[in-house]
């Protein structure tokens, strides 16, 4: 109970959910950490309550997995859920005329692209929130500017309502913290979400922070050490 409580509060400190004001941070993300010998929990409820559950666990079985999904990146190349299954990876929510958080989140994505450059089980998952507007050309434009390299870092497009739907009810990404939404509420939040091999949802960070892609680095190698 402790450890949960103490990581909610770590998770309210370093996310300032949903808000389109531009952060600044002085701190290096430059090594990589060394992880720890603790396993990392689910989060299988929108409240983002962590959930440490064992392998002999009943609930094991249950825990929240994201489903299938198939959208198109910058390249116009289609991806589904075979292409992340086995692979560990890192979701957000963007969208290309952004000019508050993207762009630091943008920034933050390329520090893992460089981390993770010559690892084929790592990728990273951009979802355009406007794509109406970001059509695969427009993607592809963005990429070249924030140096995309499409052999790690997809940035995605597609039917609105499925994207919509995934980020809020299966990422728990929304504008209310703790609640589900219903419908095309415009959808931004800073949110780095990080997914293990089985599609399960094992962190979330403020993806404008430096310092919480420290974290994350350090969250990927544990999840490294999982079977």
């Amino acid at each position: 109970m402790v450890r949960s409580v103490l990581y909610i509060i770590g998770i309210i400190i370093t996310s300032s959910l949903f808000s389109c004001n531009q952060y600044s941070s002085d701190n290096k993300a430059e090594d990589v950490p060394i992880a720890t010998n603790e396993s990392l929990p689910f989060f299988n409820k929108p409240d983002w309550t962590p959930e440490w559950i064992s392998l002999a666990d009943s609930a094991y079985k249950s825990i929240h997995t994201i489903p299938k999904f198939s959208f198109t990146n910058q390249d116009g190349n289609t991806i589904t859920q075979d292409y992340v299954n086995g692979k560990i990876y890192v979701a957000n929510f963007f969208f290309s005329r952004c000019r508050g958080i993207c762009p630091k989140m943008a920034t933050n994505m390329q520090l893992l692209q460089e981390s993770y450059k010559n690892d084929p089980d790592i990728i990273l998952l951009s979802h355009s929130v406007t794509p109406e507007a970001d059509s695969i050309s427009i993607l592809k434009k963005y990429a070249l500017d924030n140096k995309v390299d499409a052999k790690k870092w997809n940035l995605l497009t597609g039917d609105k309502s499925e994207i919509y739907s995934l980020a809020k009810h299966e990422y728990f990404a929304g504008d209310s913290i703790g609640y589900y939404q219903t419908g095309n509420e415009f959808l931004h939040t800073e949110n780095f979400i990080l997914v293990d091999k089985h599609r399960r949802i094992r962190g979330v960070y403020n993806g404008t922070l430096a310092l919480e892609i420290e974290r994350i680095r350090t969250d990927i190698n544990t999840l490294k050490l999982e079977e």
